[in-house]
C-alpha cells in the first residue's frame, strides 16, 4: 500500500509560479512511475505530467508543455511539479498518483494509488 500526500497548492496570480510536492510512504518509491493529474470544477480529470521510475522519461499534456516540469527525488520519496506562467485555466485540484508500472504513462487506469489532491487557484 502506497500513501501519497500532496502539498504546495494555493492562490496565485496569472503569470506566477507554484511548486507542488507529493510525498510517498509505503512501497518502494523507486519502483514505479508517477503522474500528476488535475480536475477543474465540472470537468473530467485530465492528465498533466508523468515521469518514469528513474526520472529519465517525462511526458506532458500539450496544455502545460514548456510551462510545467515534473521531477522526482527517489531518496526523498517525493515527486514535484514546478508550474510556471500559470493561467486561470490551470485552476484545478491537482492529484499525484503512482503507477502499476515502472514507465511513464498518461493513462489514468494505469495508476494504482492516488493522493487526496491539492487546490491550485490562478486569478486573472
Amino acid at each position: 500500500q502506497v500513501q501519497l500526500v500532496e502539498s504546495g497548492g494555493g492562490l496565485v496570480q496569472a503569470g506566477g509560479s507554484l511548486r507542488l510536492s507529493c510525498a510517498a510512504s509505503g512501497g518502494t518509491f523507486s519502483s514505479y512511475g508517477l503522474g500528476w493529474f488535475r480536475q477543474a470544477p465540472g470537468k473530467e480529470r485530465e492528465f498533466v505530467a508523468t515521469i518514469s521510475w528513474t526520472g529519465g522519461t517525462t511526458y506532458y499534456a500539450d496544455s502545460v508543455k514548456s510551462r510545467f516540469i515534473i521531477s522526482r527525488d527517489n531518496a526523498k520519496s517525493t515527486v514535484y511539479l514546478q508550474m510556471s506562467s500559470l493561467k486561470p485555466e490551470d485552476t484545478a485540484v491537482y492529484y499525484c498518483a503512482s503507477s502499476y508500472r515502472l514507465l511513464a504513462t498518461s493513462l489514468a487506469p494505469k495508476y494504482r494509488y492516488w493522493g487526496q489532491g491539492t487546490q491550485v487557484t490562478v486569478s486573472s
